[in-house]
């Protein structure tokens, strides 16, 4: 459901990404692992359209994302991908389920729906006692379930976390990839994680170990 084909990308004088590619099959869930420098966050970066290669093609649900630009990529974006960061970028001022609920609200779905959506996300989430909190008065770890609440919201064919569990104590960081395992086998969702975190890498379907700009295996 997603490929890539020769992604290669340069910043100056450093030659970043040396020709990647990979497929992704609906469902799967897929750790790409590699010391710091590989290419590992600029090539999800870029399967997730935050930035663009040099040369490649990258296509989604067959459509080619690297042809698409401005709104139109933007609208796709938010339609068809969800993104989870090693720091929330949760909204302080606003509450969790309303922050679950802005990619909705840029949908432009109605904002009765995109409540009800949101709360039921955030209840399967083990967050039900937290709907009307804002970010300040969770933990780490519930602040990053509503980040994968709001990366959810929309339905996303994929969803790119970028050293999801870099910013929590072990403990959280278990509870985050039992929730990711769970809602890829209850939802068929797809992952494509980035990760130093060895027990995370350790439970995915696939372990793709990047190199020098390329992957070294599989």
């Amino acid at each position: 459901m997603l490929t890539a084909k020769n992604i290669q990308k340069r910043y100056e004088t450093v030659e970043v990404l040396k020709g990647v590619d990979v497929d992704i099959k609906q469902g799967e869930m897929i750790s790409i692992i590699g010391s710091s420098g590989a290419g590992k966050s600029t090539l999800l970066h870029i399967l997730g359209t935050l930035d663009k290669p040099d040369s490649g093609e990258v296509f989604l649900n067959n459509q080619p994302m690297h042809q698409l630009t401005g709104k139109k990529l933007a609208a796709f974006r938010n339609k068809h991908i969800g993104f989870v960061f090693q720091f929330h970028h949760l909204l302080p001022e606003f509450s969790a389920i309303e922050n679950v609920c802005i990619p909705a609200w840029i949908a432009g779905r109605k904002k009765g729906e995109a409540n009800e959506e949101a709360k039921k996300l955030l209840t399967r989430l083990g967050l039900a006692n937290r709907i009307d909190n804002k970010p300040n008065q969770m933990s780490g770890g519930e602040q990053q379930r509503v980040a994968v609440a709001r990366a959810l919201i929309n339905k996303p064919s994929i969803i790119f976390a970028d050293e999801p569990t870099g910013n929590l104590d072990s403990h959280h960081a278990k509870e985050l990839h039992k929730l990711f395992l769970e809602l890829c086998d209850e939802f068929n969702q797809t992952f494509v994680i980035v990760t130093h975190n060895e027990d995370l890498a350790a439970q995915s379907k696939r372990v793709l170990k990047m190199k020098d700009g390329k992957f070294v295996n599989g």
